[in-house]
């Protein structure tokens, strides 16, 4: 461990140290996660060929978190730990822990003061948005201040400056922190229209400047291209948006429009371009008793924002934008996901919820995401019915119907547009005992690209309220990839105690993209053992 990561975590244990022993009890609230994967060597799904696999066969990652509250103080401490993890680069292992976050808040009369690490968010997130997402190695908290301030009961502004949490350091360390500063302001409201009206206005601004370093990089790189490719970089980029909620009875608008200042940023052949940003997003609800009616759309054109323009993937992203993809949990359902295109994008989606009778409840959804030149990136038409029998069974019956661009998401040049039908269906029937229930789910995927046609079972049987057993097949049952039929299988057993949770499972796993949100990460494929804890206090 690097001894700024000592020292820091040396200042905060005493801290806390120094809260309990000069203000006597307060409360304490945290958690434990543990994640330990045991690595079986495949090569014939393709599981081999990374140190996990090869040589160190384990690999692991946990966090620790501890809240303390007392006399109006809120301290705020987490550790986190790798071992041999893959989770930052999938295909190496990392090592390292350290004092991941930290943090001490208190409100003095109508000013809010946040000094340490912090997440929080402008709008939806299309300028700034700091939070963590740990199954896609996310995690870009600022370290710095944060001032909020309520101007009346109504209306609040928010300031802050820190840099962006750098969660895997060089070396085996978690260092802490990239080096380029980040500032921000944010004014939001609330007002009243009519007696069944309101809005929720704001505005918000955030500045990034560059470090030494980091310019020195772009600089470097900027002096190898031909004269007509050249540009004088910029340390400072500007983000402005400007969004509003308004609701009138059953109807909800939301609207944001953003634009960032000219900077460099890297495009899609891999050099630095000089280029400014703007997007548009607006979503429109109607809901009533029965029927939920949601219409979104967004473009985007040339909006990434990162703590340094030589970040990649999922390093040092600043903000979040909206994704125009129905978030699909089902196996698979969501194999083929559509990561958000930073550079250039304009979609949008419509979502229908609604209930016939007591028993009957309903999903349609449509979406479409194109580039800016039209050519389809994805394309999603999604049926879902429920039927509930009192509290007995019930059985959810859908079909998926998905285009994906495979050469755009996954960076496979050459492939063919994906063209997939998904039918689903599950069922959960619940025993007399009211304790034991048994779920089904059966999922067919047709498709004659990739890695061709898969079929889907899962077997669960839970014993309320500590038990839980599982056993799961996914078989490439016409393959396009191989010479013979491969088989996926699952066993997991879970054991819930209170607030202890403990889940042991034999996973083999075919490659894929995993996305939350339109923010996806490469997960190789997996043969193994995992185990997990969680435990909340």
């Amino acid at each position: 461990m690097g001894l700024n990561t000592i020292k820091s975590g040396i200042t905060v244990a005493a801290i806390f140290m120094l809260a309990i022993s000069a203000y006597g009890q307060g409360s304490f609230s945290g958690g434990l996660q543990l994640n330990n994967n045991f690595f079986q060597r495949d090569t014939a799904i393709g599981a081999a060929g990374t140190p996990q696999y090869d040589n160190l066969l384990y690999g692991g990652e946990g966090a620790f978190n501890l809240n303390y509250r007392i006399s109006g103080f809120d301290f705020g401490l987490r550790f986190d730990f790798y071992q041999n993890s893959n989770l930052p680069n999938p295909l190496d292992a990392y090592t390292g822990q350290g004092i991941g976050y930290w943090s001490i808040q208190k409100s003095v009369q109508r000013l809010g003061i946040t000094v340490g690490h912090f997440y929080d968010q402008i709008g939806s997130g299309i300028i700034f948005r700091a939070y963590e997402e740990r199954p896609l190695a996310i995690d870009n908290a600022i370290l710095g201040v944060r001032l909020i301030y309520d101007l009346t009961d109504n209306w609040q502004v928010k300031a802050f400056t820190g840099r962006q949490k750098n969660p895997f350091g060089a070396n085996g360390i978690i260092v802490g922190n990239y080096q380029p500063i980040i500032k921000g302001l944010n004014l939001e409201g609330f007002l009243n229209i009519g007696e069944t009206g309101a809005t929720v206005p704001g505005i918000g601004i955030i500045n990034r400047t560059l470090d030494q370093g980091s310019m020195d990089l772009i600089v470097a790189d900027i002096n190898t291209y031909a004269p007509i490719d050249s540009f004088i970089p910029k340390y400072n980029v500007y983000a402005m948006t400007a969004y509003n909620t308004l609701s009138i009875g059953n109807i909800s608008w939301y609207v944001e429009g953003a634009y960032k200042t000219q900077e460099a940023i890297l495009g899609p052949t891999g050099k630095f371009i000089n280029r400014d940003g703007n997007l548009a997003y607006t979503s429109l609800s109607y809901s009533r008793k029965g029927l939920g009616i949601t219409v979104s759309g967004k473009r985007a054109d040339d909006f990434t924002l990162r703590t340094s323009p030589t970040e990649v993937l999922n390093n040092g992203l600043l903000n979040y934008l909206p994704p125009m993809a129905r978030q699909n949990s089902k196996r698979l359902l969501a194999r083929y996901n559509a990561a958000v295109q930073e550079l250039g994008e304009w979609g949008f989606q419509i979502d229908l919820l609604f209930k016939a009778g007591k028993n009957l409840h309903g999903v349609v959804n449509y979406s479409n995401i194109s580039d800016l030149n039209n050519n389809l990136l994805y394309r999603e038409i999604y049926t879902e019915f429920k039927y509930k029998k009192s509290r007995v069974w019930s059985a959810t019956g859908g079909v998926q119907y998905q285009q994906y661009n495979q050469a755009v998401f996954e960076g496979k040049p050459g492939v063919p547009l994906v063209q997939s039908v998904v039918p689903n269906l599950e069922f959960t029937y619940k025993l007399p005992d009211k304790k034991k229930s048994l779920r089904v789910e059966l999922q067919y995927q047709y498709t004659e690209q990739d890695f061709g046609q898969w079929l889907y079972g899962l077997l669960e049987f839970n014993i309320a309220p500590n038990w839980s057993f599982s056993a799961s097949d996914m078989v490439n049952i016409v393959p396009k990839k191989s010479s013979k039929i491969e088989h996926y299988y699952s066993f997991s057993t879970s054991y819930t105690r209170k607030a202890n949770q403990f889940t042991l499972s034999y996973v083999k796993q075919v490659e894929g993209v995993v996305c939350t949100g339109g923010v996806c990460r490469f997960e190789p494929a997996f043969n193994g053992v995992r185990m997990q804890i969680n435990s909340r206090f």
